[in-house]
């Protein structure tokens, strides 16, 4: 595909959603199952930076070897790094020539048998690229005690978790009580998380084939432990399948003490988080 210049994006001018929704959503738009073409997904990108809901979208998620199609994209990015630790200067160098905003970079641990040296050889990448913005580190596995040593390396980096909630594979979306393990590591580690994959619904259903959870779960189960709940507190909450349940516990307007660790979730969907926040009387439309 030829690279292309993409719309400069118009300023959003409704007014602002209440803080818990803002941003909650990074729009992943081109990654499986929606595979929305790049040039398609930015337009509605910039479209919807109009609409009342605007600030419910934080980042545009892309690939690195995605930048050089986005070229003139006015909008935040937050860029999955394709390969190991020695690729993260390039994606960063190419988005400051190309004049795209970086928001956020996200890049998965792959020595499986050396997570902690892995994570400083991403730490020592980033330093060598000066990168200052947020850097999501993604550990694969179970809260072992390998997993839970990476996440001290990532905490002491001052760098931040990525969590993948979902999978194509059924088999292999990770159990509540192993999500409710991973929230509970990063709270005591006082480290931010992001989540990706499979929560494009605010509560836990059963699709065909397997289970998968609501976003609104993950806040919530985030909030439980944050106020000084257990795992098998959050597990429950996590298999809570009761959205009007789920609603009327959060605290207040909303999950804000949860927000402040619970960034965001990437989605290739925008319409379905949003029409659930409505049903569930948590968004009202104008």
């Amino acid at each position: 595909m030829a690279p292309a210049d993409a719309p400069v994006l118009p300023d959003p001018h409704p007014a602002p959603l209440p803080e818990a929704w803002r941003a909650l959503i990074d729009d992943a738009a081109i990654f499986p199952p929606g595979d929305v073409p790049i040039h398609e997904a930015t337009a509605a990108f910039g479209t919807r930076r109009t609409e009342w809901y605007a600030d419910l979208v934080g980042s545009f998620v892309l690939r690195d070897t995605d930048l050089p199609l986005v070229r003139g994209f006015g909008g935040p990015l937050s860029v999955v790094v394709t390969g190991g630790a020695g690729q993260l200067a390039g994606p960063i160098g190419a988005a400051a020539r190309l004049g795209l905003e970086v928001a956020a970079v996200e890049i998965a641990v792959r020595d499986v048998d050396d997570p902690v040296g892995n994570v400083r050889r991403i730490d020592a990448a980033a330093r060598d690229a000066d990168i200052d913005v947020p850097i999501f580190v993604e550990l694969p596995g179970p809260a072992t005690a390998a997993w839970l040593a990476a996440a001290d390396e990532v905490a002491a980096c001052d760098h931040q978790l990525k969590l993948r909630l979902g999978n194509v594979d059924h088999d292999l979306v990770p159990d509540s009580p192993t999500v409710a393990a991973w929230i509970d590591a990063a709270l005591d580690r006082e480290l931010r998380f992001k989540a990706t994959a499979g929560l494009h619904r605010a509560v836990r259903h059963d699709p065909e084939g397997g289970g998968a959870h609501g976003f609104l779960n993950v806040l919530a189960a985030t909030q439980a432990l944050w106020d000084g709940g257990t795992v098998a507190d959050a597990t429950d909450v996590l298999e809570q399948r009761d959205g009007a349940a789920l609603a009327a516990g959060l605290p207040g307007p909303g999950p804000s003490s949860a927000r402040r660790w619970f960034t965001s979730f990437g989605s290739c969907s925008v319409s379905e988080p949003l029409d659930d926040l409505i049903s569930l009387g948590l968004l009202e439309a104008p």
